[in-house]
């Protein structure tokens, strides 16, 4: 098997955090924007290549993972939620990230970006009610958070001070010796 990615992904570190978990054999190969686009046939990564199969998205990926080792991945539809709640919050901070990153374009001069920001604090406000771990292991949704929490804190598009439920949650997940060894450096 194979995982193509980038280390500062947050879609590719929960797959490094699953293999770990899981304990699979596969290799990492680390690829850039260029090469993700000649790669996959979604142009972004992560990309995981086992045998015959092709998989482009991590939650497809992260399924694999967990059925190839008998386990499941999301457990019932409060999780499903909570994981596809985090991923929308996080491709509208990815939005704003990648649109500064590549064309300059900040939301002060985008209505589009405007509405992710708004998008982004809302999401933030209705994560931080949520019912979340006070304990390891944290559920598959969950783990998502933090790594979106930790890599919108490392992109500087976020604060947590407003959610102390989110702040709680990522402190917990950072004493998860998998997601500490998979943090994000530039």
């Amino acid at each position: 098997m194979e995982l193509y990615g980038s280390y500062t992904s947050p879609f590719v570190r929960h797959c490094r955090i699953a293999l770990l978990q899981t304990e699979l054999e596969c290799e990492f190969l680390e690829i850039d924007a260029a090469q993700s686009a000649t790669l996959s046939p979604t142009k972004k990564v992560p990309l995981l290549v086992d045998c015959e199969l092709k998989l482009t998205d991590s939650t497809s990926i992260l399924t694999h993972l967990y059925e190839l080792v008998g386990e499941g991945f999301l457990t019932d539809v409060e999780e499903v939620e909570l994981y596809n709640m985090t991923n929308t919050v996080l491709d509208a901070c990815v939005n704003l990230v990648m649109l500064e990153k590549f064309d300059g374009i900040t939301a002060d001069k985008s209505v589009y970006l405007t509405r992710q920001v708004g998008r982004i604090e809302s999401g933030l406000a209705a994560l931080n009610d949520k019912s979340l771990s006070q304990a390891l292991p944290l559920s598959q949704a969950e783990m998502r958070l933090a790594i979106f929490l930790e890599w919108a804190l490392f992109r500087n598009k976020i604060n947590l001070d407003a959610f102390p439920e989110l702040q709680q949650l990522l402190d917990l997940a950072q004493t998860d010796e998998h997601f500490a060894q998979t943090a994000p450096k530039e």
